[in-house]
């Protein structure tokens, strides 16, 4: 469980502490230390098992890559849908882009 809440102070050390970290549902992160930790030092956790799922089953899962270019040509365009077509359960049915225009 330290080894994340260690990592985070390395790095900070030359980048100062960051505001937001995006993280999956491990254990690592799910923890009440991560938490407290995040908490004391200001830092918003947001969690993206959802995206990571999505992700894997409609990009990383659906074709056969010949190249790296190929994987990040069809995860901008992939992206690009989700933030501002894609409705989500989680914002109230509004895409990304109009849950933070409205915020």
């Amino acid at each position: 469980m330290r080894c994340p809440i260690l990592l985070c102070h390395y790095m900070a050390q030359w980048h100062g502490y960051l505001k937001q970290i995006l993280v999956d549902n491990g254990s690592e992160f799910t923890s009440s230390v991560f938490a407290d930790w995040a908490a004391a030092h200001n830092i918003f956790v947001d969690y993206i098992e959802r995206f990571n799922r999505s992700y894997r089953n409609e990009v990383l899962d659906c074709y056969l890559f010949n190249n790296l270019n190929e994987v990040n040509q069809l995860t901008e365009d992939w992206i690009k849908v989700y933030n501002t077509e894609r409705p989500h359960d989680s914002l109230n049915d509004m895409t990304p882009v109009e849950y933070r225009q409205v915020a």
